[in-house]
């Protein structure tokens, strides 16, 4: 008799996974999944886990809370084997877990246990991380603590986002998946501790935590701009003594040193210049090129774009002032 799986999960992280194994030799009985919830104007958000495990005539469970007796009722009756979970949204209790015979497994985003919490894949590129991976462990009470089980490695791109690096994770998800599974069905798979001396934190990243700060380091400012990409953006207020400040996103910078620094090198951090077209602005200790910004209401645009339209001689990014020109 095949594995009988129950997948826990909404976000999109869960997809390559879910897709993996509805395409394997184990039985997906069940798909555990938040709510349907509706966004401003009252949208439904697609949940694609739910749509796909309908496409395949998967039972589609989306209780409130997951740990009422009723919610746990319903899944001892699946009889499921493994609950296999990803970015599911929920905290699980230590009864749920002892429901299925051979645990419940999660994936995650980091190399455990470095980056344990909501945002892994975001801190690792906030954090300038050259190489990141997905570990696959099996769940304890604890935080993101349990035995690792699997894990997989991958560099990450000088100028990846988190949104990009995201993607590419949860396409590696998927075999990681399926090799534990078989492992732990055959009973040879090996766990290995977490190194509690290791442990770092990536907590959830809140929209404010998108404000650009300039005074530090250029390759710090960098990370920021690829790791607030695609929420909650990275952004700044643009300030003139002329002008009402105007919120920017900065989707593109590139770091200057050197001679190329030169022509900023006596201003403030978040000073402006504009050179031929270019604009440059001075940071914690050299300074960014901006390549490609966006204008609150407009759409992204090069820097020389930008220019065609305003110039910005004396201004000077930083945060949201009471001074509005």
């Amino acid at each position: 008799m095949p594995l009988r799986v129950v997948m826990m999960g909404t976000g999109t992280f869960a997809l390559p996974s879910f897709q993996a194994l509805i395409d394997s030799e184990y039985d997906v009985v069940a798909l555990v999944t938040q709510p349907d919830r509706t966004g401003r104007g009252h949208h439904r958000h697609v949940n694609e886990l739910k749509e796909t495990a309908l496409g395949h005539d998967v039972d589609v469970f989306q209780p409130e809370s997951v740990n009422t007796p009723e919610s746990l009722q319903q899944l001892r009756d699946f009889k499921a084997d493994i609950f296999v979970v990803a970015a599911y949204g929920q905290i699980l209790s230590r009864e749920l877990l002892e429901i299925p015979r051979l645990g419940a497994v999660n994936l995650h985003g980091s190399l455990l246990p470095k980056y344990r919490g909501a945002a892994p894949v975001q801190f690792a590129v906030l954090n300038g991380e050259k190489e990141t991976g997905v570990t696959l462990f099996q769940i304890e009470p604890k935080l993101d603590a349990g035995p690792i089980l699997g894990v997989v490695r991958t560099d990450i791109g000088k100028k990846e986002t988190s949104g990009q690096l995201h993607d590419r994770l949860s396409e590696l998800s998927a075999p990681l998946t399926l090799d534990v599974l078989r492992k732990l069905e055959a009973g040879t798979v090996e766990e290995f501790t977490q190194e509690a001396s290791a442990v770092t934190k990536a907590p959830k990243i809140r929209k404010e935590h998108g404000l650009i700060d300039w005074s530090k380091k250029s390759e710090q400012i960098a990370w920021h701009v690829s790791g607030m990409q695609p929420w909650p953006m990275p952004f700044t207020f643009l300030h003139h003594p002329e002008r009402k400040s105007t919120r920017i996103l900065i989707l593109d910078v590139v770091e200057l040193t050197g001679e190329d620094a030169t022509p900023v090198e006596k201003l403030s951090s978040g000073q402006l210049q504009q050179i031929d077209n270019r604009i440059y602005v001075r940071t914690g200790d050299s300074a960014l090129e901006i390549l490609k910004l966006q204008p609150a209401g407009k759409k992204p645009m090069s820097a020389s774009q930008f220019l065609c339209g305003t110039s910005v001689d004396g201004s000077t990014f930083g945060p949201e002032r009471q001074n509005q020109g």
